[in-house]
């Protein structure tokens, strides 16, 4: 029976070694596994680990090489679905790739993102993905430009993924989708059955690059159909459910002429459907509406929502693989994936006056 340490005291390697009868030293290279041991004395060393209930110290392990290194990923939160598919299509790379997931949320405070950046530096972490959009404020580009090159000058990586990049020369990895170019895929679309009238739901303060995107596929739609854009149809929300819903009522209340809704997600179009049905508005008949994501809520909405396909897993994916092995990769530190429109009953053509 291994000897315990004194009451209360987490055990040591010294504990351990003292259990098993071996020096500290073999111990550690047991624990570490970089170092030939006998099978005798690695035997004899790990049924003292368990006997004691020892805990490897994972961030000691992490100096000297052994252990399992890791990826931090940090995302605005852990509820909105695009940001959890991402997720998952970071942790399944992560995994495949033997790494463990730190996972960190910033609840899209700048200043926190860059505190946790900073805070998965410390922790050594092999690389740090940026989940989703960002400030593009020059302050926060600058700092975030700085932390890049801390990064890569410790042999991390700091991963952009699902926003454009910093600017030349710095050392990040990009893996983003055609954000602005699924906007003006989408709005084309609608123009293309007829309507003129189209109310855009997402345009928050300037400055996130997710929402400038949008509204400039939005913008640019109309310009390359000569359409003027009426600025009361657009408006600044955030991204979820009830803004999508509120948006709507303001819009019902003072402006009955639009024929169409551009909802910036899946998310926010699910407001608008049900206040649309409350008002007796049939949908697409009297108004159509499109989303972004292609979340699997569009599927689920009445009807169901035509909408921008963003392959989220895969952007995840990408971003850790092409971090991880940036020498295979080297020609694709900055990726783009396309997006495309999906089209379902939520659209049809303009109602005639």
């Amino acid at each position: 029976m291994a000897r315990q340490p004194a009451s209360g005291d987490r055990p040591t390697v010294k504990d351990v070694a003292a259990s098993s009868g071996v020096s500290a030293t073999t111990v550690s290279r047991v624990l570490a596994g970089n170092y030939p041991v006998s099978a005798a004395t690695r035997a004899r060393v790990m049924k003292a680990v368990h006997e004691l209930d020892y805990v490897i110290n994972a961030q000691a392990r992490a100096l000297v090489g052994g252990g399992p290194k890791t990826v931090a990923f940090i995302v605005h939160d852990l509820v909105g679905p695009a940001f959890a598919y991402v997720g998952q299509g970071v942790e399944q790379q992560a995994t495949a790739e033997g790494r463990l997931c730190l996972v960190c949320t910033s609840h899209g405070d700048p200043g926190r993102e860059l505190e946790l950046i900073e805070l998965m530096r410390e922790q050594q972490a092999e690389a740090v993905v940026l989940v989703g959009g960002g400030s593009n404020a020059p302050g926060h580009v600058e700092r975030m430009t700085q932390i890049a090159r801390a990064l890569d000058k410790s042999g991390s990586r700091l991963v952009l993924c699902g926003r454009p990049p910093l600017g030349p020369d710095v050392p990040a990895t990009v893996v983003e989708y055609d954000n602005e170019g699924g906007a003006y895929a989408i709005t084309s679309y609608l123009i293309s059955l007829g309507h003129r009238d189209i109310a855009f739901l997402g345009a928050g303060e300037p400055g996130h690059t997710t929402v400038d995107g949008r509204l400039r596929g939005f913008e640019r739609a109309h310009q390359a159909h000569q359409l003027p854009i009426t600025p009361r149809r657009t408006r600044a929300i955030t991204f979820d459910r009830e803004s999508g819903y509120q948006a709507t009522r303001d819009l019902l209340a003072h402006d009955r002429k639009f024929t169409a809704v551009f909802a910036a997600t899946d998310v926010v179009a699910g407001g608008v459907l049900v206040a649309l049905r409350e008002a007796g508005l049939r949908v697409p008949e009297d108004v159509s509406v499109v989303g972004y994501d292609d979340i699997p809520l569009a599927r689920d909405l009445t009807p169901e929502l035509t909408t921008v396909h963003v392959d989220h897993e895969e952007l995840g994916r990408t971003a850790v693989r092409h971090a991880l092995d940036r020498d295979r990769h080297a020609m694709s530190q900055h990726t783009v994936l396309g997006t495309h429109v999906i089209i379902r009953g939520s659209t049809g053509p303009a109602a005639r006056p």
